[in-house]
């Protein structure tokens, strides 16, 4: 992110250790992230063709990967320069640009959050997301440039949010994942990384941060009250030049690994009076989800602190009493 440098640790087997190991009620969604560990991660590296077939242009490379990506599924498509700061502590990324792609979650799956349909298509949408990514990665090593995927589902070198707000997908939300301009916040994000010079997209101000700023329904409906009410300025600031909100993952996390992966605080965004909640399939549905607010498990912070990246502890910020909240 703008402003900031230090690569963040990254290291998700911490969490899931901390709070009791990986808790399933699930079975559908496993099989979905078995075959993506089994059957898709093979194909996020490849051969490349020994002839390089060059574009006249890095426009026509651009318009080639978006035109791919578009074709094999994707919802949005977007191309930046990777940054330092991109790259996960331990982790090295030799490449030069990254594709973000976009997979948009069928909001019929989360009329009820969190549950197990809503879990289940948060796996489905990243086996369609992994195949979309191996599709581009594909077209681009058959025309003779080297590319690969970052694993969209987790064990990844990079973050994929700020090279998807560098590339154009839309603002920050409070909640901490990214509110696209049409499709809100409901949507899922993988990444191609390559040395094919290509056209960069740029970061979008379109008012969704100071939307973010009035409304409040993510934090206020957040069962584990790990949303912040106020930006972190310490935290640096996205693309854009805003202060960034920081989630306490300490209560998310224990949360959204017992719970069929959450999905409460992007399911009652209101931005664009949730034009984005939509069913392209023909459903009806309701623009309100019913939301299952259980009570949270303990708060976690694994030990040692220094294999995972920094958060605010709302409990001390709060100290523990919400008054505002």
């Amino acid at each position: 992110m703008a402003g900031k440098t230090q690569k963040p640790p990254f290291d998700w087997e911490s969490w899931y250790q901390a709070c009791g190991g990986r808790v399933d009620h699930t079975p559908q969604a496993s099989k979905i992230v078995a075959k993506i560990y089994n059957e898709q991660a093979p194909k996020f590296t490849g051969l490349i063709e020994s002839t390089t077939r060059p574009f006249d242009s890095s426009d026509q490379a651009s318009q080639f990967v978006k035109d791919v990506a578009i074709e094999a599924g994707a919802a949005a498509v977007g191309i930046t320069r990777i940054e330092p700061a991109d790259v996960y502590e331990g982790r090295s990324v030799d490449e030069t640009y990254a594709i973000a792609i976009g997979q948009r979650m069928l909001w019929k799956h989360f009329q009820t959050v969190p549950s197990q349909e809503s879990g289940v298509e948060c796996c489905r949408v990243y086996y369609d997301l992994g195949e979309t990514c191996i599709a581009v990665a594909d077209a681009l090593r058959q025309r003779g440039y080297p590319a690969r995927v970052e694993d969209p589902v987790g064990n990844s070198d990079l973050m994929h949010v700020p090279i998807a707000l560098r590339a154009g997908f839309g603002e920050l939300g409070r909640h901490g994942s990214i509110i696209h301009p049409h499709l809100g916040p409901l949507f899922r994000l993988g990444t191609v990384v390559t040395d094919l010079p290509m056209t960069c997209d740029e970061p979008v101000d379109l008012g969704i941060a100071e939307f973010c700023d009035r409304c409040q329904a993510c934090r206020k409906y957040c069962p584990a009250d790990a949303i912040p009410k106020h930006r972190n300025p310490a935290a640096g600031v996205d693309p854009i030049g805003k202060a960034r909100y920081v989630l306490d993952t300490g209560r998310c996390f224990p949360y959204f690994a017992r719970q069929h992966y959450c999905s409460i605080c992007l399911t009652v965004c209101a931005y664009k009076h949730k034009v984005w909640a939509r069913d392209f399939m023909g459903k009806e549905t309701k623009l309100s989800p019913t939301t299952l607010l259980k009570e949270p498990p303990p708060t976690v912070d694994p030990s040692p602190p220094a294999r995972v990246h920094d958060y605010p502890r709302l409990d001390v910020l709060y100290n523990r009493s919400y008054p505002d909240r």
